[in-house]
């Protein structure tokens, strides 16, 4: 019997850091996601599971995760090391890790446009992402950009239905 193909889902940097400052034990983000908490480590719990969609990221995308929460957050390079890890199975698992060759310049900012060159390579269905510029560009080239609120409580909706 085969298996259907995953959604591919680009999570942008914000999504990531949010939701390991929300809840710093990524073990919890295991199947079934929970019910309530924090947004952004439901997305990610989502997005363990594997069932719908699949998890794509860049070394662009890891790099300012690691940078956000080393500067900012405090954490430490085994700490990063350790998210680093859990996010590439992650990706791993259900969608995979590339470096885009596109070339975006659509957003002001220019990290922005390295979620907008991996969307594009990656051929993503959904763009996760809590920044006011990427979601002011939606739908971007047809890509729905949608925070973590509003995918989380799609997909709880459809779940629900499908029961």
């Amino acid at each position: 019997m085969a298996t259907a193909r995953r959604l591919p889902v680009v999570g942008d940097i914000n999504l990531l850091v949010d939701a390991l400052v929300a809840d710093d034990a990524p073990d919890t983000w295991a199947t079934p996601p929970p019910v309530r908490g924090d947004l952004s480590a439901m997305t990610i719990a989502i997005l363990n599971e594997g069932l719908e969609f699949g998890l794509w990221l860049s070394p662009d995308i890891l790099d300012g995760t690691r940078r956000v929460l080393t500067a900012v957050y405090d954490f430490t390079d085994p700490e990063c090391d350790e998210y680093e890890r859990f996010l590439r199975e992650i990706a791993r698992r259900t969608g995979g890790v590339l470096t885009p060759t596109s070339r975006v310049a659509d957003c002001r900012d220019w990290e922005d446009n390295r979620i907008l060159d991996l969307a594009t390579d990656a051929g993503a269905f959904l763009l996760l992402s809590s920044d006011a510029d990427l979601q002011e560009m939606s739908p971007w080239r047809g890509i729905p950009i949608i925070g973590p609120d509003a995918f989380v409580a799609r997909v709880d909706a459809a779940r629900r239905k499908r029961r």
